[in-house]
């Protein structure tokens, strides 16, 4: 049986009180920590160069016994993590998982 069921999708509210609806793209283990990736869930004729379509990186952090989802703490984090994904990514294209 398959464990594909389509694409999972979450809301996400922003600091400024705003909805965002994400498509989760991948998820890894770096460090003890899981980080996910997403797409912003965008209208099918919507720009893809537009400034509010990219990769978005959140890492799970545990939080009064709860699971949240949190922006990353640097740069440099955000830097490692997104590189990890690319890297991922081309080696799926690639045929190499």
């Amino acid at each position: 049986m398959s464990g594909e069921f389509g694409p999972d999708f979450i809301t996400v509210t922003d600091e400024d009180g705003n909805d965002i609806e994400l498509e989760l793209v991948d998820a890894l283990e770096h460090n003890g920590l899981t980080y996910m990736a997403f797409y912003p869930a965008v209208e099918e004729d919507a720009d893809e160069d537009s400034e509010d379509y990219g990769l978005v990186i959140l890492k799970s952090i545990e939080e009064n016994g709860e699971e949240l989802l949190s922006t990353l703490d640097s740069d440099e984090e955000l830097d490692e993590i997104y590189n990890l994904f690319m890297e991922r990514l081309f080696a799926e294209e690639d045929g190499e998982e």
